[in-house]
């Protein structure tokens, strides 16, 4: 017996589309025959990711926005709802947030960390929350809709040089848990994935930072990191975006308000 997720033919918005997690799940809901939308500020990245997804034979439209503001956001769902259809999964993956050395943190840094992840994931997400809940109430059977948010650990376990980030990381969770309960009354579920370390670019820079901190090479600060994981291991992008496409698809019909950890078994927590 085979697990078909139902996702083919569903459209798919993935904000932060063009790098990291979210070209990792554009990637595996285009395999999964979804029409997939991905969205980046950054031109060249997203001309970078349409053109790598293109030599492996998947189709994605592609859009720039800047969605730190809310009209913008408005905007892309518009955009890809006319040029593609009314979108049935929103992938959040938007926003990174600096790292800060904590005394070098003032009210400014604070303020510009929401702008950079709280604020990119919560003004696409009550658009298309919006415009889901409205097919729903005029009838439309095929109407309810999911969002998957990838948020990350340091919402649930102050770092250092992350307070900032984890602030807004927590926000992000329980705006995600009180929005799931609200809208399923309509059906529509949302959830979101923890990651810990990831392999993606973020990273990197989070590892040169510890490296410059502890007086040794990135290298030696990568191994060290890897080592106190209980699996050994970083997390690959592909195995997020395959517990996203879980929590999209039918397969996970009554998850909601769940918030699903990700990093290889470093944070004992209930």
């Amino acid at each position: 017996m085979t697990m078909d997720l139902g996702l083919k033919d569903k459209v798919v918005l993935i904000t932060g589309g063009s790098k990291g997690i979210g070209l990792a799940c554009a990637r595996a809901f285009a395999l999964e025959g979804a029409k997939v939308a991905i969205v980046s500020r950054d031109p060249a990245n997203l001309a970078r990711a349409y053109e790598q997804l293109k030599q492996e034979g998947l189709h994605v439209h592609r859009t720039r926005a800047d969605l730190h503001e809310p009209h913008s956001a408005a905007d892309v769902v518009e955009e890809v709802t006319t040029a593609v259809g009314p979108i049935d999964v929103l992938i959040n993956s938007a926003g990174a947030a600096r790292r800060y050395d904590p005394e070098t943190l003032d009210a400014d840094a604070f303020r510009a960390t929401m702008e950079a992840k709280y604020f990119p994931y919560i003004y696409p997400q009550q658009e298309v929350l919006r415009r889901m809940a409205e097919r729903v109430k005029a009838g439309d059977d095929t109407a309810p809709g999911t969002i998957v948010n990838i948020i990350g650990m340091g919402g649930k376990i102050a770092s250092d040089i992350h307070i900032a980030g984890g602030a807004a990381n927590a926000a992000l969770m329980l705006a995600t848990v009180g929005l799931a309960h609200y809208y399923a009354r309509y059906g529509i579920r949302i959830n979101a994935i923890n990651p810990g370390s990831t392999l993606t670019e973020r990273v990197e820079e989070a590892v040169k930072l510890e490296a410059s901190q502890q007086g040794i090479e990135s290298a030696d600060a990568l191994a060290r990191g890897q080592a106190k994981v209980p699996l050994g291991r970083y997390a690959k992008p592909e195995e997020i975006a395959d517990v996203a496409l879980f929590l999209a698809s039918r397969r996970a019909s009554y998850v909601t308000g769940a918030i699903v950890p990700m990093d290889g078994g470093n944070t004992p927590l209930i």
